[in-house]
């Protein structure tokens, strides 16, 4: 009788530590089901634009998986519960990312338009010019010619970047033109 007794306790606290599990099992799957869809939600612009917080969302996500994959499930279901928090700053950082390169653009924007014009204009004196100023000789303008018609070709490809959503490549381009711009004008003599 006490093996009966002993053996059905047995069965009973197994079925109930089954149970118990299955319990947390089904919670912890959805959470993390929930999870990997708010992830692939933000995955393209979160790595792009805030890599180290998409860092961040993937290595709660990856513990929470493997939580679940251990049996941990109630470990699981907290850290899947973690992951739209973490989410929520990633599109927020990309949000700002974002803001911070388009006010980079805008503002090149402004500037880069006005220095090749200066630049053109300069040019023009120069390729009219019967004698060139010390320092320059046909070589260098010819190079500064290349070098802005360079400068225009790569404006054009950075807006259409900026226009296709390439934040980033286009306030890269337009750095490099800046720059490019600053050489051609100090080679010409433009303050």
């Amino acid at each position: 009788m006490i093996r009966k007794a002993l053996a059905l306790a047995t069965a009973v606290s197994a079925l109930a530590l089954f149970t118990s599990c299955a319990d947390e099992k089904t919670p912890a799957e959805a959470a993390i089901k929930a999870a990997e869809a708010a992830v692939a939600g933000v995955k393209d612009e979160a790595a792009k634009y805030a890599p180290e917080q998409f860092k961040a969302v993937t290595s709660a996500l990856a513990g929470a998986t493997e939580a679940f994959k251990a049996g941990n499930y109630k470990d699981a279901l907290a850290a899947a519960n973690a992951v739209p928090a973490k989410v929520k700053e990633a599109v927020a950082a990309v949000a700002a990312k974002k803001d911070e390169l388009t006010k980079a653009f805008t503002a090149m924007q402004a500037s880069l338009p006005k220095m090749a014009e200066a630049i053109k204009s300069r040019l023009d004196i120069l390729s009219q010019s019967k004698k060139l100023p010390a320092g320059l000789d046909a070589a260098k303008l010819t190079d500064a010619k290349s070098g802005f018609e360079a400068m225009t070709k790569g404006w054009d490809e950075a807006q259409a970047a900026f226009k296709g959503g390439n934040l980033t490549d286009a306030v890269s381009k337009a750095n490099g033109l800046k720059e490019k711009g600053a050489e051609i004008m100090k080679a010409i003599g433009l303050q």
